[in-house]
């Protein structure tokens, strides 16, 4: 190590021990390293820690303005050093062969070197510095250099709770979060954002709602909060397993009874729905109606009346029906087993809830969010879960959806040691052992199978669809940010197949 820039490393590292501002420590190291290596700019760039997934510019560096063609550099030399997961140099960026020819097409010749950020074996982002001019012979050497510099900031970046803060979704998209969140419903993807709209959308309409989704997406949940947001708040809100209760017993359940009606029946007894008589009733997996109970139901919905088992009276009631089912109705109707006017008549405000696999991007918020609910129940100090652990839990397939994510978060803090602050793969057991590893040997086939093309596609569309989605889907606040023109953002839309959701 003659070269004397070593030198500063230690008094480098002594300085960001002492910073408690994390952008100042941000600044420290973007400034250090165009002043030492004599670039132009210099950019630091994060993986998102929650979620591993999303990348973004946290801070950057230069001696000049900057424009479309930094950023552009900056953004797809970032996503090649992720990808492959080791450092990058470039003497002369638009004629290397790592990139199609056309990428860089209209940027003037610059030298680029990058390097992977690791604190504890973690990928962390990435540290970038472009020069105008080219290093020259010294190419390896400057890259040797950035390594080191790399390796000696990384562990002043790992602060989770502070770089989450730079993935922080929009002020409006914020506050529905937020306010959701307050009913235990958590989640950041766009299909996540899309459901709230559309429930903010039947909560403020009094019609029946039809929730469609598979079993464990959180059904029951979501029509509390349909209920909880309504002009029926201060009335009851009664949910019910339809699959649950005995077919002898349905009718007298829903519809009540009076003394005598059928054995057993030694008093009057009002039903579900006269209990909740001005409130909701949601009626989960309602396809397990009988069909004489369907035909009733169908009537109650028509004249707003219900006869309970054994009257020859009826009662007006004024209740709003949320039906569920994971089971597709219209195709239950064309079997004949579900009636069709019912269908319709519980078809007015339909909601399709998004699987776990539809929402991956939520499976770390989730995650977390249940980790910190069983180690408070089981006393334990835990604050999070080991890269890997998490690596699995994003691309394994949850056939239960939310609940059985709970129930998997549940098991692991039970048989996670007391004394332990993070949640490893090492304490699975010898079933979900196998998986993972079964599971990590897929995912790294699949990544070597794929080509750079592909890869950077991938990754632009995911930075497009994010900034488009920060932006509210405002195209020319999402150019601007991506220093990008109008005409460009379009084009890229349709070549990449990216729509806004109707909402």
């Amino acid at each position: 190590m003659s070269d004397p820039r070593y030198e500063p490393l230690v008094e480098l590292a002594s300085l960001l021990g002492q910073q408690s501002d994390y952008d100042e420590v941000l600044e420290v190291i973007t400034q250090k390293a165009v002043e030492l290596l004599r670039a132009d700019s210099g950019v630091v760039m994060m993986i998102n820690p929650q979620t591993r997934q999303t990348i973004k510019t946290v801070f950057k560096n230069a001696n000049h303005a900057d424009d479309r063609q930094q950023h552009r550099i900056q953004t797809y030399v970032s996503g090649w050093i992720i990808k492959h997961v080791q450092p990058f140099a470039s003497q002369n960026l638009p004629e290397d062969n790592r990139f199609p020819k056309s990428m860089f097409k209209n940027t003037t010749r610059v030298a680029v070197l990058g390097a992977p950020l690791f604190a504890e074996g973690v990928l962390l982002g990435t540290l970038i510095v472009q020069h105008a001019q080219a290093c020259g012979s010294a190419l390896e050497g400057e890259l040797e250099f950035l390594r080191t510099f790399a390796a000696v900031v990384a562990p002043f970046l790992r602060n989770v709770q502070r770089v989450q803060q730079y993935f922080a979704p929009p002020a409006r998209t914020e506050a529905l979060l937020q306010k959701y969140s307050n009913l235990g419903m958590y989640g950041r993807s766009a299909k996540f954002v899309k459901m709230l709209h559309t429930i903010e959308a039947a909560a403020r309409c009094d019609v029946r709602v039809l929730l469609q989704g598979q079993s464990g997406t959180g059904k029951e949940l979501i029509a509390s909060a349909i209920h909880k947001f309504s002009s029926r708040n201060a009335a009851p809100f009664i949910a019910i397993d339809c699959g649950a209760i005995p077919a002898n017993l349905v009718e007298s359940e829903l519809f009540g009874h009076t003394k005598g009606a059928f054995t057993g029946a030694t008093s009057d007894r009002k039903g579900l729905i006269e209990e909740v008589n001005g409130g909701t009733l949601f009626m989960d997996e309602i396809v397990n109606l009988p069909l004489d109970v369907q035909s009733k139901l169908m009537r109650f919905l028509q004249e707003g009346e219900v006869r309970p088992v054994g009257s020859n009276r009826a009662r007006t009631m004024d209740v709003r029906i949320i039906a569920a089912s994971s089971t597709n109705l219209h195709d239950l109707v064309e079997k004949h087993v579900f009636r069709e006017d019912l269908y319709y008549r519980l078809f007015v405000y339909p909601i399709n809830i998004p699987s776990l696999d539809e929402r991956q991007e939520d499976i770390a918020l989730l995650a977390h969010h249940f980790l910190q609910t069983f180690a408070r129940q089981q006393n334990k100090a835990l604050d999070g879960f080991h890269e890997e652990l998490l690596d699995f839990m994003l691309h394994r397939h949850w056939a239960g959806n939310i609940r059985e994510l709970e129930n998997f978060i549940e098991r692991l803090v039970a048989l996670t040691p007391a004394g332990h602050t993070q949640i490893a793969h090492t304490i699975l057991p010898d079933d979900l052992r196998k998986e993972f590893e079964k599971t990590a040997s897929a995912r790294h086939d699949l990544q070597v199978s794929k080509s750079l093309a592909e890869r950077l596609a991938e990754y632009e569309s995911q930075l497009i669809r994010q900034t488009l989605v920060q932006c509210n889907w405002n195209q020319s606040q999402a150019a601007r940010q991506l220093k990008i023109s109008e005409q460009t953002i379009r084009y890229k839309m349709g070549k990449l197949n990216i729509f806004k959701p109707n909402l």
